[in-house]
């Protein structure tokens, strides 16, 4: 019974590369593959990064030059937490109308995934 175990283990250790090379290349296309639309002198972007929890897509508004808004279309990241400190960045991002903030204390990965997922969504301008 060692053996099937071990053998089990050592398949997984294994398969783990591979999937890791998939979940890599899923979010670079998704990233570039992601779609933007103008509705006059407001163009909403999105954009997507990897988080503490998994991807964070989030929809980005710019109205000549400025960031208007943040929408998070989708996270895995708790509500308690990673909910906050997304609010907390949007909030930021909103008042200083950059990406350079600082990312929020007790959530430091899904801060950069968040602000990673904005960057990704504004530069499509």
């Amino acid at each position: 019974m060692k053996k099937k175990k071990d053998s089990l283990k050592d398949d997984l250790i294994m398969i783990l590369p591979i999937i890791t090379g998939l979940a890599i290349v899923f979010v670079t296309l998704f990233i570039f593959g992601c779609a933007s639309f103008d509705a006059g002198n407001i163009a909403v972007y999105e954009g997507a990064a990897i988080g503490y929890r998994g991807v964070i897509r989030v929809s980005v508004a710019v109205e000549d030059g400025t960031i208007t808004g943040i929408t998070v279309l989708e996270s895995d990241e708790d509500r308690a937490v990673g909910g906050l400190a997304m609010e907390e960045l949007t909030d930021l991002i909103l008042m200083y109308n950059t990406t350079e903030v600082d990312v929020i204390s007790g959530a430091t990965e899904t801060s950069q995934g968040f602000i990673d997922a904005v960057e990704n969504a504004i530069m499509q301008q």
